[in-house]
């Protein structure tokens, strides 16, 4: 570990926003030897990787997965530690001849038989498939730094996957993953994400997705200071000043590690537009026996969902802490927007989905999340300028790719960019 001379300054760089970019930025900032102080406004840290506890139930704020495959998971975060319960590596259709399995053929073996029968894996498609996404497995960089990009729905077109595996099964999956029901996304942001569930088997912690925030935090020198509210952000010619709801700090630079909009609205730099997500957690004595796949609905006519919702799980199958003993917990994803799903017609889809009725399953809570992903339309830049003023620079998923895997990425790059200039 490196020291430095410390000024006159509080710190050497404050860190505004306790999410994963943020946290990540402190602990290399600590690591080359800085001084840091890490600002949260609200009372819990983690920003949008939160997880309530009701009722003896773990619910995240949204759905979310941890994948061990991403390279910033791997590199800097304990995994054994978490504990991960993980889920099947693949999906379950409720289509017009009933239930589909499509399962990982490396990951389980034993259900290759059932894959093949589901008349899904057409030789056309599938080798269409594999052309496309082919150079992605072999190296994440011809994806990420292609000099062509389009949307993935033109990109789609263009690759000639147009057929059942698409329209019922593709569609589906990545307007979830992607919180984008109209595939204007970048083709190769998709391209990356197909990536992580090839080679990953994501789960969650034990103690719930915040664990991972917690992680972090809990390897930092000094703890955020959480309920501290920025105002403003004014430089002071050799560093900058942070006013709070709760006073005044000085430092040399500044992470802004916020929100997309919060970031905008303190530094002045235009957002990306947000895209929400809603998600509606279950409880209920009996659960349907769907093994520890997320289930898509490709009961519309001509392929996709019927309804609103984008995928179901039972998530209690997968990772039974998220339960209490004898209780289940489902969760129904669907898109935020002008025009929300209720209540009603959610279970209406989840009844369909899992031909049952949803009757006697009680509604524990619904998290909208307006802010759950960055938009980002190709051409994809996965490697953002964060340098935004003399002394300010701004992290998280927006100045790389939408995921956790971008966030960490993200703190860490605005972090060593810091340490450099304190180095020169």
């Amino acid at each position: 570990m490196r020291k430095y001379r410390r000024s006159t300054m509080d710190t050497d760089v404050i860190v505004i926003g306790a999410g994963l970019a943020g946290l990540q930025a402190a602990r290399r900032l600590e690591d080359e030897g800085l001084g840091v102080l890490v600002l949260e406004r609200e009372e819990e840290i983690g920003g949008r990787v939160r997880t309530d506890h009701i009722d003896g139930f773990l619910l995240d704020r949204g759905f979310q997965v941890l994948n061990p495959a991403y390279r910033a998971v791997r590199d800097w975060v304990d995994i054994k530690a978490l504990k991960m319960q993980h889920f099947d590596v693949g999906v379950q259709l409720r289509d017009d001849t009933g239930i589909s399995t499509l399962a990982h053929p490396l990951r389980h073996p034993r259900l290759i038989p059932q894959t093949l029968r589901s008349g899904y894996l057409t030789p056309g498609e599938l080798f269409a498939l594999a052309r496309w996404l082919g150079p992605t497995l072999v190296s994440e960089k011809i994806s990420a730094r292609a000099t062509r990009d389009t949307t993935l729905n033109s990109a789609l077109d263009r690759a000639r996957i147009t057929g059942p595996l698409r329209r019922n099964v593709l569609d589906t999956f990545l307007a979830g993953v992607l919180a984008d029901g109209h595939g204007t996304t970048s083709a190769n942001l998709a391209r990356l994400l197909l990536r992580t569930f090839a080679y990953g088997s994501p789960g969650l912690p034990r103690g719930g997705m915040q664990a991972l925030p917690q992680q972090l935090a809990d390897r930092l020198q000094r703890a955020p200071l959480t309920g501290h509210a920025v105002t403003g952000i004014s430089d002071t010619g050799a560093g900058v000043t942070v006013d709070t709801d709760a006073g005044s700090f000085t430092a040399r630079y500044v992470v802004v590690a916020t929100d997309p909009v919060g970031a905008g609205e303190l530094t002045g730099v235009e957002a990306p537009r947000m895209k929400g997500l809603a998600t509606w957690w279950f409880r209920t004595d009996e659960a349907p026996d769907t093994g520890r796949f997320i289930r898509l609905d490709a009961t519309r006519p001509g392929g996709g969902a019927a309804g609103p919702v984008l995928h179901a799980t039972v998530v209690s199958a997968a990772a039974p802490s998220y339960a209490p003993e004898d209780q289940h917990l489902i969760e129904a994803t669907a898109l935020l927007g002008e025009d929300s799903a209720t209540e009603a017609e959610v279970r209406a889809d989840l009844e369909r989905i899992y031909s049952t009725s949803t009757g006697g399953w009680e509604l524990i809570i619904r998290h909208d999340v307006p802010h759950s992903l960055p938009e980002q339309r190709p051409p994809l830049v996965d490697r953002q300028s964060q340098r935004v003023g003399e002394h300010v620079f701004v992290a998280g998923d927006h100045r790389d790719t939408a995921s956790i895997n971008g966030a960490l990425i993200s703190g860490d790059r605005a972090a060593r960019a810091i340490s450099g200039l304190v180095r020169a």
